[in-house]
């Protein structure tokens, strides 16, 4: 008597493939939902900063004609959704780490279909997250003055930068061997808007660090989103912000595919 076992086939086409991301975006959906640490983390985290920087530090630092709290708000937004987005790389990780690719197999599923449910997941959490964030701003004195598409071009390119770098996150996460190494990318992601103009002008900033600061997506992308939320100059930076978040969406995507394609490969 013999017996055989064959791999179920997967699935091809639009449609299919839809339906694959559509159950594994729900399945990290549910993951954040019941992960209370993530979620506590992602938003009290950026709380904190925020309130430290204004009421500690916001007395001795010159943010120019513009009241520091309505300053340092939206490079609160940029580095909360940066490091909002940095948690998928441990996702990614713990899935290849626990076996659940490895279930994945005996069914008529698109392995890569989890790195989508994973970034889904990211920018839902994100988005929760910074409302949070922008209701407490609000509380403690942050005046807005944008109007309501000046909001919606803010969200539109958070929304872009988080996904951005939630692919990359991911590609993180194909290449680490643990969870503990593909926590680093978030200390990367909480400590690179340091070098920016988040939290102070890079004008008063060593030549050195200077340079660096003016030559980073994030300095971009917050020049773009404060000018839309309190009116300051934006310049160029829209259109550079919005370029560097598209070649890293681009670049973040077939990073973590390729990646995830490799380490899944046997």
């Amino acid at each position: 008597m013999t017996t055989s076992t064959a791999v179920r086939p997967v699935h091809t086409g639009v449609a299919a493939g839809l339906s694959d991301s559509l159950t594994m975006i729900d399945r990290s959906v549910r993951l954040t939902r019941r992960n209370l640490d993530t979620l506590i983390v992602s938003v009290v985290l950026p709380v904190m900063m925020m309130l430290l920087f204004v009421f500690v530090f916001g007395g001795a630092i010159d943010a120019g004609s513009a009241e520091y709290v309505n300053y340092v708000v939206p490079g609160i937004l940029v580095l909360c959704t940066g490091y909002g987005a940095s948690s998928t790389a441990m996702s990614v990780t713990n899935d290849l780490t626990t076996g659940m690719i490895d279930r994945l197999r005996s069914l008529p599923i698109r392995g890569s279909a989890v790195l989508t449910g994973h970034v889904v997941a990211s920018v839902a959490r994100n988005a929760v997250s910074t409302a949070l964030v922008v209701l407490v701003a609000l509380a403690v004195g942050f005046r807005p003055t944008g109007s309501l598409a000046d909001w919606l071009l803010a969200a539109g390119l958070l929304l872009l930068y988080v996904l951005a770098l939630s692919w990359l996150a991911a590609g993180v996460g194909a290449l680490a061997r643990t969870v503990e190494s593909a926590s680093l990318f978030g200390f990367f992601m909480l400590f690179l808007p340091y070098l920016s103009s988040a939290f102070v002008p890079t004008s008063s900033m060593p030549a050195v660090l200077r340079a660096i600061g003016e030559n980073q997506p994030i300095t971009p992308v917050v020049e773009a989103v404060r000018g839309l939320l309190i009116g300051t100059p934006i310049g160029s930076s829209g259109w550079i912000g919005l370029l560097w978040c598209a070649g890293l969406l681009v670049v973040g995507y077939a990073f973590a595919t390729t990646a995830f394609v490799r380490r899944t490969r046997r």
